[in-house]
């Protein structure tokens, strides 16, 4: 297992190297991203590995900005699997003018520790930029959206449903601020309300080391006001990776 999360992590961060520190232009395609990751491995007394891995890319094309991320989550503990998690998503964002836009986005994760086999979830709808002066950046979003969430067959069992699904009030806030001119803080929160809410929190801090090259210190809550029964509301999560920029 340690050998094939090593040999997922120069995969993954290979091919980024010959883009960094610079976005590339293809015609009037004009691409930029981000790519993260940080990895654990120790033998002898103590048998643990893990894995967290990102990818972010930003792609803009005349009043549209599409961004794309993938994002992983492995961790193991004496050969038993202790945490997994895999996340795709998609959003674009058409440009009204410099503050507003409106956007529509669609994810699916997956992470079997939470009773169910994924959870998809699509929105859309109006967002605002209050401050973008360069050093710092405030925007919302708000808009309806759709949860779908397939259970697994132990909860299936328990719960008495295959499924569970609903409309939702989608909102986000994310913040950002220059601390320095080598570090930034950012805030996001992302809250889906219906019958019940799911919400996500990241708080973060970013110091450049050299070049497009930094680490990432980051503190990740998901909250589930109607968990699967035996499920914890709350999970929490603690990264420190390194961060490359291209």
């Amino acid at each position: 297992m340690k050998k094939l999360l090593l040999a997922a992590a120069i995969s993954f961060a290979m091919p980024f190297a010959a883009h960094a520190g610079a976005d590339f232009v293809e015609g009037d395609k004009t691409w930029a991203g981000e790519a993260e990751l940080g990895a654990t491995l120790t033998t002898g007394n103590t048998d643990t590995s893990s894995l967290k891995g990102r990818l972010g890319l930003k792609h803009e094309l005349g009043n549209w900005e599409n961004q794309y991320v993938l994002e992983a989550l492995y961790k193991e503990d004496t050969d038993v699997v202790t945490a997994e998690r895999y996340y795709g998503g998609i959003q674009g964002d058409y440009q009204i003018n410099d503050n507003s836009y409106v956007f529509v986005n669609t994810n699916l994760e997956k992470d079997p520790f939470t009773g169910f086999d994924y959870t998809s979830k699509s929105a859309a709808g109006y967002g605002h930029k209050f401050v973008d002066n360069g050093t710092t950046l405030f925007k919302a979003e708000v808009g309806p959206g759709y949860i779908y969430q397939r259970l697994d067959d132990e909860s299936a069992i328990t719960e008495g449903v295959e499924s569970k699904d609903s409309i939702v009030a989608h909102a986000v806030m994310n913040f950002s601020h220059k601390i320095s001119d080598t570090s930034t803080f950012k805030q996001e929160f992302i809250a889906d309300w219906g019958e019940k809410l799911d919400g996500r929190s990241e708080t973060s801090i970013t110091a450049n080391i050299v070049g497009a090259l930094a680490m990432k210190f980051a503190v990740v809550v998901r909250y589930n006001s109607k968990p699967v029964e035996g499920k914890k509301s709350t999970d929490t999560e603690t990264n420190m990776t390194l961060l490359y920029a291209f």
